[in-house]
């Protein structure tokens, strides 16, 4: 009965001594190493390449009227490999697209709405957005004017209040990023207790200047000139003031 058993047992098992049992255990942890080293590496590639995808800009996609779409800003439809990430380390920031001109238009819309259109409470912070949307060289400017003028606390004593309709808004042709505005300024003012209004059409000039697309100048766009010219203007200084209520009556 023993022998039956013991000749069953496979060949290589009766005559293998014990230091080839532990040669065998040797090469298999080794081999366990070996993967377990592999798959940290793999590991930490991957969770390199999810660190760059979380710190890309979001994708702003435009809209045209016809419905072509295009990138404004942020990630383009490249496949995210790591061949690609390789490259994109190797190319560095590739530059943004280049503005158009419905954003210049919006710009400068911003811009003469927001400067043009003020009480004594929001004065401040509509000539602060102002500010931002001008270049460095034009804020120092602006900011010295308002200074030495003392402009605010004249807004302020005499109860100042401006509303601002722009009327047509065009490029001026063989100047880029140059454009003529006219519009309708409407200015309250209240002196020595006297109330008097001015009604002004003028001539808007601004002139932009491109620069690199960020979070503060997502248009790459800053206004570098600006001036004014009036047309035509008014001032009424009656203290009798229309009713809606009357001028409905009449009709």
């Amino acid at each position: 009965m023993d022998k039956r058993q013991s000749s069953e047992v496979p060949e290589r098992l009766r005559y293998s001594k014990y230091y080839e049992h532990d040669g065998a255990l040797r090469a298999y942890a080794n081999r366990m190493m070996w993967f377990g080293i592999s798959a940290v590496m793999i590991s930490f590639v991957l969770a390199v390449l999810f660190f760059w995808v979380r710190v890309q800009p979001p994708t702003v996609i435009r809209i045209a009227a016809n419905g072509d779409a295009t990138v404004v800003s942020g990630a383009t439809t490249t496949p995210r490999t790591p061949l690609g990430f390789i490259n994109a380390l190797a190319a560095g920031s590739a530059p943004g697209e280049q503005p158009t001109d419905i954003e210049g238009r919006a710009v400068v819309r911003r811009f003469l709405e927001s400067y043009l259109t003020y009480t004594p409470t929001t004065m401040e912070q509509n000539w602060a957005n102002t500010l931002n949307l001008m270049t460095h060289n034009l804020r120092t400017v602006t900011l010295n004017q308002l200074r030495d003028q003392d402009i605010v606390s004249k807004v302020k004593d005499e109860q100042i209040t401006s509303t601002f309709k722009l009327r047509s808004l065009e490029s001026v042709k063989g100047q880029p990023w140059t454009y003529v505005a006219f519009g309708v300024k409407e200015v309250h003012s209240l002196h020595n207790k006297i109330e008097s209004t001015d009604r002004l059409v003028a001539r808007y000039n601004v002139r932009l200047l491109q620069t690199e697309r960020s979070e503060r100048v997502p248009s790459g766009l800053l206004v570098a000139e600006y001036g004014e010219s009036q047309m035509v203007g008014e001032k009424d200084n009656n203290l009798v003031q229309s009713s809606v209520l009357i001028d409905d009556g009449k009709k």
